[in-house]
């Protein structure tokens, strides 16, 4: 079977739209309807109807789309599996969150090498939305991420947080702050949520970006103030770069472990999954 008809397939049960399917994988709508027929034709089987409420999966299509999602994942690590890695017996693809590419990451691949000599590591850096996505396509094994995107596929832990303060060029209190100073940081949802909810008057600042690097870079460029990675905040500090924002609250940042679902029990990723979970608790931010 073609591997585009069961993308075609599952991506149909997610959008119920023809229309935005073909949008979503780049393809024409009659070649979104070529598919299902030919899908349909394998199966011998109806798998979704139309109707003036839109799209839905026929009774057939429910039953079919779990084997589908399995077929799927089953046909990813097949090639992973064959993808050769040297004198590696296997090749392991790990997501990182953008943040956490500067934090600690040199100890995390120390200790997945000495964890598992017998595999090579791919590290790639990108945000949560896509991480999650490749770990369905199985184009990665685990990914580290801020802001989960549930799907069927996907299984997700909690395994540490992040901490975030509060620094600025100049010395200042956060009640001496003013807004047009401020660089505010972006980092997820949550971050966004606990900050506005414990600074809203600081929610509307002219300059924001989602990546810790740039922030910290726009703090010293604009000569203005904002949150960081503790661990940033502190060499600012150190440095003579910065000071702390005396009375500004740490906000944290939850990180969680992602997984294919069907691989959540394996030894191997319990066995990833636990050293990251030690790592960050034994790296757990001063309160």
């Amino acid at each position: 079977m073609q591997t585009e008809l069961l993308e075609t397939f599952l991506d149909l049960c997610e959008t119920r739209s023809f229309n935005r399917t073909a949008d979503r994988l780049g393809v024409t709508q009659s070649t979104v309807s070529g598919r299902v027929r030919a899908l349909e034709n394998v199966l011998g089987c109806r798998l979704f109807h139309r109707s003036r409420a839109g799209t839905g999966l026929t009774t057939e299509g429910l039953r079919f789309e779990p084997h589908a999602r399995a077929l799927r994942q089953g046909w990813a690590e097949a090639l992973q599996d064959t993808i050769g890695s040297g004198s590696r017996a296997m090749t392991l693809r790990i997501g990182l969150q953008r943040d956490l590419t500067d934090h600690h990451i040199g100890d995390w691949i120390r200790q997945f090498r000495s964890a598992l000599p017998e595999a090579a590591f791919y590290i790639e850096a990108d945000y949560s939305a896509q991480m999650c996505a490749d770990l369905v396509s199985g184009a990665l094994d685990l990914a580290l991420l801020f802001t989960p995107k549930p799907q069927p596929d996907l299984h997700f832990e909690t395994i540490g947080e992040l901490g975030y303060r509060m620094v600025a060029t100049f010395p200042t209190t956060l009640t001496g702050l003013a807004p047009e100073c401020y660089v505010r940081a972006n980092i997820s949802p949550a971050f966004s949520a606990a900050h506005a909810g414990l600074l809203p008057q600081l929610t509307s600042a002219p300059v924001s970006s989602g990546q810790n690097a740039t922030v910290s870079g726009l703090i010293l460029a604009l000569e203005g103030a904002g949150y960081v990675l503790e661990d940033t905040a502190q060499t600012m500090i150190e440095t003579g770069q910065a000071y702390a924002v005396t009375g500004a609250p740490r906000i944290s940042q939850p990180v969680f472990a992602a997984l294919p679902l069907r691989q959540r029990h394996r030894p191997l990723q319990r066995r990833l999954v636990t050293l990251l979970r030690a790592h960050f608790s034994a790296i757990a931010p001063h309160k």
